[in-house]
């Protein structure tokens, strides 16, 4: 589940967020411990904690004392919005240029988006 090439603890915390993200981690219930996810994936704690921290940091979860860390409420619509704009970024802008460079303007765009849609 792990991949080599990033930071163990942002695997950690990218898996969290897809687990809020796809409803099998819902808003205000409690998160895996770093316990549990360092027996799991069979990392050192300190290292899943760090994962989970990250988080915390942005807002993704909170920490009740002496409980453990739960999910924020809107956890999943501001990591889906944040995921949708890093998507245009990544993919959308570069398409975008790209069609520009083949003197391809955005319906023609978007009607081969629609055909490679119909295909699948």
């Amino acid at each position: 589940m792990l991949e080599d090439g990033r930071p163990l603890f942002l695997q950690i915390a990218e898996m969290i967020e897809n687990s809020i993200v796809d409803g099998s981690l819902p808003e205000e219930s409690q998160a895996p411990s770093s316990n549990e996810l360092a027996a799991f994936h069979r990392i050192n704690p300190a290292t899943a904690a760090k994962g989970l921290n990250h988080l915390v940091a942005d807002g993704i979860l909170y920490k009740k004392r002496g409980i453990g860390m739960f999910v924020t409420a809107g956890a999943r619509n501001a990591l889906r919005l944040r995921r949708r704009e890093r998507f245009a970024e990544q993919f959308i802008d570069p398409l975008i240029a790209e069609a520009d460079k083949l003197g391809m303007g955005i319906d023609e765009l978007k009607a081969m988006l629609d055909h490679r849609e119909g295909a699948r």
